[in-house]
Order: C-alpha cells, then structure tokens, then sequence
C-alpha cells in the first residue's frame, strides 16, 4: 500500500512539474516573438496595442498599451510576463515585482541584441532549440544585408517618428541599427534618447540626405525647404511599413525593404 501510494505522490509531482507554463505578453513585438517562436499556444493573455495576429484574437486581453488591468491579469494567474519597459507604467511594474511574478523584459538597442533577446525568450518558454535555430538565419540574414549595402560614406538619413511635435530616433533605437545595416547613418545618432525631440533648425543644420516618415503628409512640409539635400534630390521617402518599429524577429525583413528603397532612392 505504501509503495502505491509512492508512485501515486510521484505521479501527481510529475504531472504537476510538466504543467504549461502561462505567459503574458504586454507588447505587441514579444507576442510576435512568442508566434515566431510557435510558443503561442503558451499564450493565455495579451496586451493590446493595435491589430491583434488572427491567431490570437480570442486571448484575454490585458488591457490596452499603457493602460493595465491589473485585476484582469491576476486572474489568469501567470507564471511569466513579457514586458517592454515603456509598456506598462512605472506604478503598476513596481506592483508586479512585489507580487513576485516573474518577468522578462527588454529593450533592444541593436539587432544583434533584439537577436539575443529571441533566444533568451525561447529559452525561458522551453523552445530553446527552436529559437537557437531561429537566431542562426536571423544573424546570417544581417550579415548578408550589412555586406550587401556597405557603403564608404554611409547616406545621412533623418528618420521621422512624428511631425508636430518634431519626434526622430536616437543612437539607442533599434531602429538607428538598422538604418546603419542599409549603409545609412541615422544623423541624430549622438543623442541618447531613444525617440527625441528636435527642431526644424537642427535637421537644416544636419542637411540629410534622406528624409523617411510614415506618409506622404508628414513629408509635405519639409518641401518648404528646397535647401534640404533631401527636398533638392526628391529623397522624401515613406517608410515602406510599420515592421521598423515592432522589435520581433520580423524587424529583419522590415530591414531588408527599408535597404531595397535606401538603396533605390539614394545618390550614387
């Protein structure tokens, strides 16, 4: 009878040990991580910011970015979030830590970084192999894109985030890497800050060679200054989409199109 009941005690910890772990995810770029990782299906809430892949309209949602439900998120009673620093405000991840829930956060400022973050995730979620794998292709396709479109004067390029007020990216931005993969040079690359504040004089006095935004209204204006090298050489180019500013492995592709127009557009 003892010996039955040994096996039944070791039985329940075995199949308590191999429970599925419950992840949240409160940012849209780790939930795409999750997805590329094919790690979804540990997924039991999301936070919104944006339209949702179709595989997972159904999750919980979280709240929306900047905005937690915090209650919402107890109740699903997760062993791990996924947490972009900015995403959930400083009160309520000072509220997660004391709860003691673990997280995983990050904030890549290079793509080799955003790489190693892919498989640190993978790791944590039990799909290390995959995401070795995974991490393997995406470092050699940066390889090949920084070998492909080297140049020997990098182009000086002016990335808008936002016109009114006049946001860029700084030397800290993932984004600023990237450019530089395209044989570009981001030319607010000695700030710190990751998405500052500049000024119409500060880009005249910079005198990019390109100048990229979101669309075509938020390039319009610059057109009042034909002085620009970018306005002269009509190097006033939209962003060909949004995957530049969602840091998940797709971010890879995202840089080989922005190459492909930078390198369409730009003066010999």
């Amino acid at each position: 009878m003892r010996i039955v009941l040994c096996l039944l005690v070791l039985l329940a910890g075995s199949a308590w040990a191999q429970e599925p772990l419950r992840v949240i995810s409160l940012t849209p770029s780790m939930t795409e991580i999750m997805l590329e990782l094919q790690a979804d299906d540990l997924l039991v809430g999301v936070l919104d910011g944006g339209e949702r892949p179709a595989a997972l309209r159904a999750l919980p949602s979280v709240g929306r970015y900047g905005q937690l439900d915090m209650e919402r998120l107890l109740s699903l009673e997760p062993d791990l979030l996924l947490l972009w620093p900015g995403s959930v405000p400083p009160a309520q991840r000072d509220q997660l830590k004391r709860l003691g829930i673990e997280t995983f956060s990050a904030e890549p400022h290079t793509l080799e970084q955003l790489i190693e973050q892919i498989e640190a995730i993978a790791e944590r979620v039990g799909r290390g192999e995959q995401g070795h794998r995974y991490a393997v292709s995406l470092r050699e396709r940066v390889r090949q894109l920084r070998q492909h479109y080297r140049r020997e004067q990098p182009l000086g390029v002016f990335y808008q985030v936002w016109d009114k007020p006049l946001f860029t990216v700084g030397a800290k931005q993932v984004i600023s890497d990237a450019l530089a993969v395209c044989g570009a040079r981001n030319v607010f690359d000695d700030l710190d800050l990751p998405a500052p504040q500049v000024g119409v004089e500060a880009v005249l006095q910079r005198d990019p060679q390109v100048i990229l935004a979101g669309d075509e209204a938020q390039l319009a204006s610059w057109k009042a200054w034909p002085r620009l090298r970018a306005v002269a050489g009509n190097r006033l180019l939209v962003v060909p989409d949004k995957g530049l500013e969602r840091p998940s492995g797709q971010m890879i592709d995202a840089t080989e199109r922005l190459c492909a127009l930078l390198e369409a557009q730009a003066p010999e």
